[in-house]
């Protein structure tokens, strides 16, 4: 499930990267809003199941408090869940 957990924190980092530097810079400076829509679902969708994959393994992994929080709110930050990935996930 770690594993899977990876691919999902990966996936939903590139497509927060691409809401913010490719659909809303899109949407705002040349008025075509075309992306947001699939973009934004996407990335909705992805961090529903990031947010459900850390708290499954929370318990599945037994993770601290501090330790969950910092991967739940990795997912807001742009690069957050690369950091999480190599930081906490590396030798996991």
């Amino acid at each position: 499930m770690l594993r899977f957990f990876k691919i999902i924190a990966l996936l939903e980092g590139i497509s927060l990267l691409l809401l913010f530097f490719f659909a809303m810079p899109l949407k705002y400076m040349f008025e075509n809003p075309s992306y947001i829509r699939p973009i934004g679902m996407t990335h909705g969708l992805l961090f529903i199941g990031y947010i459900i994959m850390a708290i499954m393994l929370k318990f599945e992994e037994s993770w601290s408090g501090k330790k969950f929080g910092i991967v739940a709110v990795a997912s807001i930050i742009p690069f957050g869940t690369f950091y999480i990935e190599k930081k906490y996930l590396r030798n996991a």
